[in-house]
């Protein structure tokens, strides 16, 4: 059964973004079509190709000077396009530059995250105009806005996610069975810091369990570990490089001492003491 939509004629895109605290004057909007040398089709809607086909722009007809936040569609049967996601522009990459091709830095940003995959506009007619100034595209119909569909749970020995992923699976009625499955368990677990590759080895044990140890990081970033709290004390955006693992999992009538005792082991393998951001 699909999922109820909301029908919106009256509604256009500018709505959502002013809501969203989205400034018009250094937005873009970008509008994918699939293509042989770009995003071929659906399967190729991975996060990975989506940034790399973003990042890599022509001469023609794009921005000289492209502003600060760039919105990313992709094309969805006619003029119908669906919100990917949202990037913030730190600048070309000149050093990356071809003769056909500019490269620029982008990084992923949480602007309208909770409508990735399920807003859907209507493009203007000129589809051929690719990209839009905020302003021109503000005045795109929504089209509709599905209900979040629920994400399966990978299982605890495939689970890796980045933090504004975090934030969700404690939040969202998406993450339901990762919610269910996260709250019943005690764990080790590992968070990696990806601007440096240094890691930090945590436990969740009693009753709080991984649900619990976890939701205290989507709510500070830090957790209260000492070197986590120094990194987003000196950047607060840096709690969006952290990426969250399971190392093993507990029954939850498991003993503290067998949870302390994994945890001290993977501290030792990984030297998260010596050389990653384990104080203790």
């Amino acid at each position: 059964m699909k999922p109820p939509v909301r029908r919106g004629g009256d509604i256009d895109l500018g709505h959502l973004l002013l809501a969203a605290g989205v400034e018009l004057d250094t937005t873009i909007v970008i509008r994918h079509t699939y293509t042989p040398d770009g995003l071929t089709g659906p399967d190729d809607l991975t996060p990975e190709k989506i940034h790399a086909n973003t990042r890599r722009q022509g001469f023609r007809k794009f921005p000289a000077e492209p502003p600060e936040h760039w919105l990313v569609f992709v094309t969805d049967g006619g003029l119908r396009s669906r919100f990917l996601t949202a990037y913030d522009n730190r600048g070309e990459a000149t050093a990356e530059r071809t003769r056909t091709h500019r490269y620029f830095d982008l990084e992923r940003s949480d602007r309208l995250a909770t409508l990735s995959g399920r807003l859907v506009v209507q493009w203007s007619k000129d589809a051929v105009n690719w990209v839009k100034q905020g302003s021109a595209a503000a005045q795109f119909t929504v089209l509709e806005i599905t209900d979040p569909a629920e994400v399966t749970f990978p299982g605890f020995d495939r689970l890796v996610i980045d933090f504004a992923t975090l934030r969700d699976v404690v939040e969202s009625s998406r993450y339901r069975s990762w919610q269910t499955a996260l709250s019943a368990v005690q764990a080790v677990y590992l968070i990696t810091d990806s601007r440096t590759g240094q890691h930090y080895v945590g436990k969740a044990d009693g009753a709080e369990r991984l649900l619990g140890r976890w939701s205290t990081y989507a709510r500070t970033g830090h957790g209260g570990n000492v070197a986590l709290t120094t990194l987003a004390g000196l950047d607060p955006d840096h709690v969006r490089d952290f990426r969250f693992s399971i190392l093993r999992v507990f029954g939850p009538d498991t003993p503290r001492t067998d949870v302390d005792a994994a945890e001290e082991h993977f501290k030792r393998a990984l030297m998260t003491r010596e050389f990653g951001l384990n104080r203790n």
